[in-house]
């Protein structure tokens, strides 16, 4: 390795201390500031969101959801839907039980 090459390494080294150090000094103050608001959050959340939706409402939002999903997956494949029905059939099922009982859950 020549001196020139030392040089650029230390450079690049420095370089990623730093931004390394500036990350973690980002991460520590977001983790710092949800730990501080977090209670005021809580409880703004168990207000606004008291009731729920109930398992029926939240099944034919999953299945809406999922459809819309899919279909953009299939537009996106390039295929369309012929090509790739056997799995999207599979994830459908997937998709609609996971925002089921997700959108029951949160909501």
């Amino acid at each position: 390795m020549s001196w020139g090459d030392q040089r650029e390494s230390r450079r690049a080294l420095r370089i990623l201390y730093g931004v390394s150090f500036i990350a973690a000094l980002v991460v520590a103050l977001i983790v710092l500031a949800a730990a501080t608001t977090l209670p005021g959050i809580s409880e703004w959340v168990a207000l606004t969101f008291d009731s729920g939706i109930g398992l029926r409402r939240a099944a034919i939002i999953s299945a809406v959801v999922s459809v819309v999903i899919l279909i953009a997956f299939a537009m996106a494949a390039g295929e369309g839907l012929v090509g790739e029905i056997q799995f999207m059939i599979s994830g459908f099922f997937v998709f609609f039980v996971f925002f089921w009982l997700l959108i029951a859950w949160v909501f």
